[in-house]
């Protein structure tokens, strides 16, 4: 059971160096705009402080978190330049090195929630 637990442990240390790699991506100026955009929504997603699907929803909770996020990153790191990723996988390394409080992005909890109130309103005029 150990076991277990710490290769999900090291699986979520690996995301996360990830999404702070995209991060740097996102921001490089030779990265092309359809990475660039896909980086940009995923590192929102990921660093919102508001999942899209709340955890405490039984099995959808970690969807987002186990399938949807790793898709994301995963799409966005193999359409990103061989020379951008190698760069910003070295600047995420000094980063991490530094012990550097991970960003937390507010727009995009912003829209998260915007989001849930748009349904929670369709939802109310479609079946009141």
């Amino acid at each position: 059971m150990k076991r277990i637990f710490d290769r999900l442990r090291g699986w979520a240390k690996k995301l996360k160096r990830q999404t702070m790699v995209l991060w740097f991506c996102y921001q490089h100026p030779q990265t092309p705009w359809l990475p660039k955009l896909i980086s940009v929504f995923v590192v929102a997603y990921a660093l919102s402080p508001i999942d899209l699907i709340p955890d405490f929803i039984p099995l959808l909770g970690y969807l987002d978190d186990v399938i949807i996020l790793p898709l994301g990153i995963l799409l966005a790191i193999r359409m990103m330049p061989a020379h951008v990723l190698r760069e910003c996988q070295l600047r995420e390394s000094e980063w991490e090195r530094n012990r550097v409080e991970p960003p937390v992005n507010k727009v995009a909890a912003v829209a998260i929630v915007l989001i849930w109130l748009a349904a929670a309103l369709f939802l109310g005029a479609y079946f009141l």
